[in-house]
């Protein structure tokens, strides 16, 4: 579940790299239940972390950072109580047992101490290999590149295909209307599409009868849909 978030309408996957998010959402509802949406979301994951990697530890390892003050990342001055110089520090992270340090006293450098310093980091990001370590999942998934996919899901639903829990007619896009109590009311077919609005239209009760307006509400949302490229 790494990268992977749930939520009570299906799953969130959210990875950021180098300041970018890459994010995506998979609905229970447009994939058909729970299990093929988490499929898709680990399968959109893996893509991301495989063609998307982090910064090489190198690369980050030089990244000046905010509370630096020397200028130079990785080389720290080392003063006294009173504020005055004592040495320059170059030190750099390896691993968990291996971090690498030498320090240059002022007092027997002078003004080179500092310079050496610099040299000496230089020297040591040398030693510094490989990706920033994330998380243990993601260099897994960079090693299983090239597995076989697992086996296709149901393709995913259109929001017009979705059939919402206030919907009453058994079909997606076909709803009752009853515009006041004393009214006969209507059923309604309606097809949204984006960035363009919606269509619609609506069969009289009181002119087809209840179940015709239903079954001339169905046969129109069926019509919208294939005009819409879907069905």
């Amino acid at each position: 579940m790494y990268g992977i978030y749930t939520r009570p309408w299906g799953f969130e996957v959210s990875i950021v790299r180098r300041g970018v998010r890459y994010f995506q959402q998979f609905g229970k509802a447009s994939y058909g239940g729970a299990e093929h949406a988490l499929r898709q979301a680990q399968e959109w994951r893996d893509s991301i972390v495989r063609s998307v990697p982090p910064v090489a530890r190198r690369e980050r390892a030089e990244k000046l950072r905010a509370s630096n003050t020397t200028g130079v990342p990785g080389v720290f001055c080392l003063v006294s109580p009173d504020g005055r110089g004592l040495s320059w520090l170059a030190k750099t992270y390896i691993a968990a047992e291996e971090i690498l340090r030498a320090n240059f006293p002022i007092h027997s450098w002078g003004d080179a101490a500092r310079n050496l310093a610099i040299q000496e980091r230089a020297n040591q990001l040398k030693h510094m290999t490989g990706l920033a370590a994330l998380h243990p999942a993601e260099e897994a998934i960079r090693k299983s590149h090239g597995a076989a996919p697992a086996a296709a899901g149901p393709p995913k639903r259109s929001r017009s295909e979705i059939m919402r829990k206030s919907n009453s007619s058994g079909v997606p896009g076909v709803h009752f209307k009853r515009p006041r109590p004393d009214h006969p009311g209507y059923w309604l077919a309606i097809t949204y599409t984006a960035g363009k609005g919606s269509v619609s239209k609506a069969f009289s009760v009181k002119a087809h009868g209840y179940d015709e307006a239903k079954r001339l509400a169905a046969a129109e949302r069926t019509r919208q849909l294939a005009q819409k490229g879907i069905g």
